[in-house]
This record gives structure tokens, C-alpha cells and sequence, in this order.
């Protein structure tokens, strides 16, 4: 492993271990970000499973044509994640950024979910 993997993957470790401490049974809002897409999804870290996920995969998303490495499009999988999660009844989860720095389109998916209905 090179030398900016381990440092990404210690920075992933360190986040996630202050989320456990932190968890009080919530469920997860764990985000990926690739050079093209974005994806979120809520976990539920007890049973395992995915709850609701989004990506600018998504139709609703990719309909518009735009890329979805840019903020706008970070925004609309953050409002779509947040309006699925209410939908199944989840208003409280924690957020996971994973190895991100919280700006750009981690920030703007994390202000969009908050917008739609998620508290964390």
C-alpha cells in the first residue's frame, strides 16, 4: 500500500471510530465519492443492511445530463437520500465522511440532506 492509501485509509479508521463512540444507535449516512459519481447511503451497522441508498446514478439524477462530480449534483443525492430516509420513518443519523475533508460536494450533500429532513 502506498503512501497516500495508508493515510486515507487512517483518516477512514479515525473518523469511523469517533462515529461508534458517538452512534447512540443511529444509523449511518455513509458517503463515497469518485472522480464522476456520488453515492450515500443509511446503514443500520447492527443488522448489517442498507436502509436507503443514492447516487447521481439514480434516474431522477442523471436525467438532467449534468456530470455528477460537482456540487449541484452532490445537493440533489443529498436531498434524495434525506427524502428516502424520511419516507422509511429516519429523521436522526450520524454522518459518515468517510476519508473526505467536509467541503465541496461532501459539504453540499451534507447541507442538502439537512434541508430535506435529516438531523445530524
Amino acid at each position: 500500500m502506498d503512501k497516500a492509501k495508508a493515510l486515507q485509509e487512517r483518516r477512514k479508521r479515525r473518523v469511523r471510530a469517533r462515529i461508534r463512540l458517538r452512534n447512540n444507535d443511529r444509523l449511518r449516512l455513509s458517503v463515497f465519492r469518485s472522480g464522476k459519481n456520488i453515492y450515500a447511503q443509511l446503514i443500520d451497522d447492527r443488522a448489517g443492511n442498507t436502509i436507503v441508498a443514492a447516487s447521481t446514478l439514480d434516474k431522477e439524477i442523471s436525467v438532467s445530463g449534468k456530470s455528477g462530480a460537482n456540487r449541484d449534483s452532490a445537493a440533489a443525492v443529498g436531498k434524495l437520500v434525506a427524502e428516502r430516509a424520511v419516507a422509511k420513518g429516519v429523521s436522526e443519523v450520524v454522518f459518515d465522511r468517510g476519508s473526505y475533508v467536509f467541503h465541496g460536494r461532501i459539504k453540499a450533500l451534507a447541507e442538502a440532506a439537512r434541508e430535506a429532513g435529516l438531523k445530524f
